[in-house]
């Protein structure tokens, strides 16, 4: 059986990956764990507006498609905070359903971490889960991220108000 990190991989966009994120995306439970800044319904004008966007990238973000064997299957990011943040990037990823399951995500956030700290002028990644998105918690604890603490009813989405669990990693 050959290894799921030799198949993962993360790449820049690109625009023909309109059509597959679009369909992956659009997607209920995928959108119950992101911001509201993700839309459902998900469109092919969303992921062309998406993909454009994030071509034009500066130095201040680095978001890229997740491939498994080559196909498109997610998005991962790193986003510098700002002001007296500056020196920390908030991560955030999804994985399209068709491949949840197969160690994938453990794997971009692998990838991503190790990229982040070389390309972008940052000491800490952090991330926020959903209080009920434990498989998410699980990829970040495998990465070596800690759980710094739960925001107590931060968040709300799907007309409900919920924990945010805080992870995060330090420049080795």
């Amino acid at each position: 059986m050959t290894n799921v990190k030799e198949k993962v991989q993360i790449t820049a966009l690109q625009l023909e990956d309109v059509s597959a994120l679009a369909v992956l995306a659009n997607n209920q439970k995928i959108w119950r764990n992101l911001t509201d800044l993700f839309p459902y319904p998900y469109s092919e004008k969303d992921a062309r507006w998406f993909i454009e966007n994030a071509l034009t990238q500066t130095t201040h973000q680095y978001i890229t498609a997740i491939r498994y064997e080559g196909i498109f299957c997610g998005v991962i990011s790193c986003i510098l905070l700002g002001d007296i943040y500056r020196k920390t990037a908030k991560m955030g990823y999804w994985i399209g359903e068709p491949f949840w399951g197969k160690g994938i995500a453990t794997q971009a956030v692998t990838h991503m971490t190790k990229q982040a700290f070389q390309k972008l002028p940052i000491v800490r990644i952090q991330a926020g889960v959903f209080e009920h998105n434990e498989a998410s918690m699980r990829v970040l604890e495998k990465n070596g991220y800690h759980k710094e603490g739960i925001l107590k009813k931060v968040l709300f989405k799907e007309e409900q108000i919920w924990d945010e669990h805080l992870y995060a990693i330090t420049q080795p």
